[in-house]
């Protein structure tokens, strides 16, 4: 695409001089002469010889500026779009520098409402000075849409980190649920930092924080009250009390869990005594009726010969 633009502007430029008279081509006396694109062995191209333009014109590649008034986008819009530009940069950058332990929502909040405010202002419909709008100027004048493009980018990575979740309904502020995870984080962090030296004391003294944080997280889960910050703030957690600290504990649940399990493996056994003993006793029920009659059948010769 880039080399049929290329070569459609040079023809355009080419075939304009050629109208307008501005440039003389002659291969014989060496006003203007085109040696095509030479090409050494190694395929660089080798600049054009011969060329001179006429006095008083300047070559110059950049496209003209002036559209007609009705085409020109206003000053007011474009004031908007240069805070917009200043927003996005900003928001960018905390982005960047709190990717890792991800601290995007927590410390880039403000920047993501100041964003949002300015392309709500450059997107809305309502008319600003001279009773004109900046929606169909900046974001629908052309097929590609930049500062859509450029915000909708921005607010996927605020709507897949979840980041409304750890904030306020205004998304003003975090909410208390956040807060309160934060402190006991803070809580079990500071408690793991003060047992360094001793892993097995670590393991003894913080284990109740742990527990709780984790049991906190868990309710959180369960309440889709998570963003990515807790998220990740606990997976760290995680690693550091059982990788590296070599911390653990039974969970409440591993005895019933084991209880039931051992009942389900008991139940084939108790399937197949419980038939075994049942067939053993039809079986002596079914006997027990043949050996009387076979005692009435002895009595009866017994009485005949008698």
């Amino acid at each position: 695409m880039c080399l049929r633009m290329g070569i459609f502007l040079s023809d355009a430029f080419v075939l304009t001089f050629v109208v307008l008279g501005i440039v003389q081509i002659s291969a014989t006396d060496g006003d203007f002469s085109v040696a095509g694109s030479e090409v050494s062995g190694d395929g660089a191209l080798l600049p054009m010889s011969g060329v001179r333009f006429l006095p008083g014109y300047n070559f110059s590649l950049s496209l003209s500026s002036s559209f007609p008034e009705d085409l020109e986008v206003s000053d007011y819009c474009l004031t908007l779009l240069g805070i917009f530009g200043e927003r996005y940069v900003t928001y960018v950058k905390c982005l960047v520098s709190h990717a890792r332990p991800v601290k995007i929502c927590e410390k880039c909040y403000a920047n993501y409402n100041n964003l949002r405010e300015i392309y709500n202002n450059i997107s809305s419909d309502s008319m600003g000075p001279g009773n004109m709008s900046c929606h169909d100027s900046l974001v629908r004048s052309d097929r590609l849409m930049l500062v859509y493009m450029l915000y909708s980018s921005m607010e996927e990575i605020w709507s897949t980190a979840s980041c409304t979740h750890c904030f306020t309904a205004d998304e003003q502020s975090l909410s208390n649920n956040t807060l309160h995870f934060l402190t006991a984080l803070n809580t079990t962090l500071s408690c793991f930092e003060t047992h360094q030296g001793n892993h097995t004391e670590l393991c003894k003294d913080c284990k109740t924080m742990y527990r709780s944080l984790s049991e906190l997280y868990n309710l959180m889960e369960y309440n889709n009250t998570l963003c990515i910050d807790l998220e990740d703030s606990m997976n760290v957690t995680r690693r550091l009390w059982s990788k590296t600290y070599g911390c653990s504990f039974p969970r409440e649940e591993t005895v019933p869990v084991i209880a039931v399990s051992g009942f389900m493996l008991f139940l084939p056994v108790i399937f197949y005594l419980s038939s075994f003993l049942h067939s053993e006793q039809k079986k002596r029920k079914l006997i027990h009726p043949k050996r009387a009659k076979s005692n009435n059948s002895l009595m009866n010769i017994q009485d005949k010969f008698s």
